[in-house]
């Protein structure tokens, strides 16, 4: 009697131990399903203090954000990220303004481009042959590295090319056919444009002229040493009142901000056989910058501007609290595709931020940006 007395006993004990375990089990996995969903998400603005923030897929799990400022003096500094949300300061990359640069000042829009295991950086700097003392000398040069964290070395003491105005905003894109081709914008300064949105602002006393900035494109060569053939018109400020994207990159002017129209910033990539060109407008100092695209059929256009611009703009009047979206460049990811722009907040002043937001292509083409967002949204997964 006690032997079957004992065997109850143990099995008892053998229950009570597999239900401890279970439970054990369950809230272990509760937990992890909780950190899980913890991790899952992120919220914008980055913790990144850049403008013109341009990311770097390194093919390895490894990406590279570079842009103006961010802790730079004189030149560009770089963040790393293996999950595009948390980002480290590796340091300065590239510094300019020595003996042997081109470059003196106004270090901007830097973006770094992996060919043959090579890192080519392209940006913009004021130019030190200035002998007519120019305010705006901005031109383009090309820095390499062996490395994406630098150090670049630009690859000849002199910018990429001279048109004969001030460029900024380098973008360079590579075709199917291994042809590469340069994006830059002729800055606004000294260049007076005669339009339908100039005559508003004279009849309503705000401005006497209005100058615009424009973006070009050209060819260059393979070893980025120069350009071939001449430089192409590409994206302008619409010349009449009723171009359906006159009001939204009009809005500086109209808002009595400043005498300027910007198209600038842009940022060309192919799909399915169509060339999309995404471009920012408007003064990227105030609260009105935002983002447009258009779209053409070859890599030096002509483009069309579409006509659900803007896709990017500050959401204020929507109760939001963001403003000043601008200058964005892409990530790819598999099947996604991520928008990552500059633009401010409440908290952050006048300083600008990053942002990443999902970009979704329509099945007619249709361009569409899911953001600004502040709230938390899907972290961004790129499977290995």
């Amino acid at each position: 009697m006690k032997y079957f007395k004992l065997i109850r006993y143990q099995a008892l004990l053998v229950a009570l131990l597999i239900i401890s375990s279970c439970k054990q089990k369950e809230e272990v996995k509760s937990q992890t399903d909780t950190q899980t969903k913890e991790v899952a998400t992120y919220s914008n603005p980055l913790d990144v203090k850049f403008g013109d923030p341009y990311i770097l897929n390194d093919g390895n799990g490894m990406f590279y954000m570079y842009g103006t400022g961010g802790g730079a003096t004189d030149g560009f500094a770089t963040y790393s990220s293996s999950d595009l949300v948390n980002w480290k300061f590796e340091g300065q990359v590239y510094t300019g303004n020595t003996e042997d640069s081109w470059a003196v000042g106004a270090f901007w829009a830097p973006e770094v481009y992996k060919f043959d295991d090579k890192y080519y950086m392209f940006f913009s700097a004021q130019w030190r042959e200035n002998p007519k003392n120019n305010l705006e000398n901005f031109k383009i040069g090309v820095a390499v590295a062996d490395y994406p964290t630098g150090p670049f070395v630009e690859i000849q003491d002199a910018p990429l090319f001279d048109p004969g105005y001030p460029v900024i905003d380098a973008n360079v894109f590579q075709d199917d056919d291994g042809k590469f081709y340069l994006y830059y914008s002729r800055v606004a300064w000294e260049h007076p444009v005669e339009s339908e949105i100039a005559d508003w602002a004279r009849e309503k006393d705000y401005f006497e002229e209005i100058e615009e900035s424009w973006v070009y494109g050209i060819e260059l060569k393979p070893d980025f040493s120069g350009v071939i053939g001449e430089s192409q018109l590409l994206l302008r400020p619409p010349l009449t009142l009723g171009d359906e994207n006159t009001e939204w990159e009009s809005r500086s002017v109209t808002s009595n901000e400043v005498n300027r129209r910007w198209t600038e910033g842009s940022y060309t990539f192919k799909h399915e056989g169509t060339y999309y060109m995404m471009y920012s407008a408007n003064f990227y100092g105030g609260p009105n910058y935002a983002v447009g695209y258009a779209t053409g059929t070859s890599p030096l256009g002509p483009f069309t501007k579409a006509d659900n611009n803007p896709v990017l703009e500050k959401n204020v009047d929507d109760g939001g609290e963001v403003t000043g979206t601008g200058h964005n460049s892409l990530v790819f990811l598999d099947a996604d595709i991520y928008c990552i722009y500059h633009g401010r907040t409440r908290a952050s002043g006048q300083e600008r931020v990053v942002f990443i937001d999902r970009l979704k292509i329509l099945d007619d083409g249709t361009l569409i940006v899911e953001g600004p967002t502040t709230t938390p949204v899907p972290k961004p997964i790129q499977h290995k």
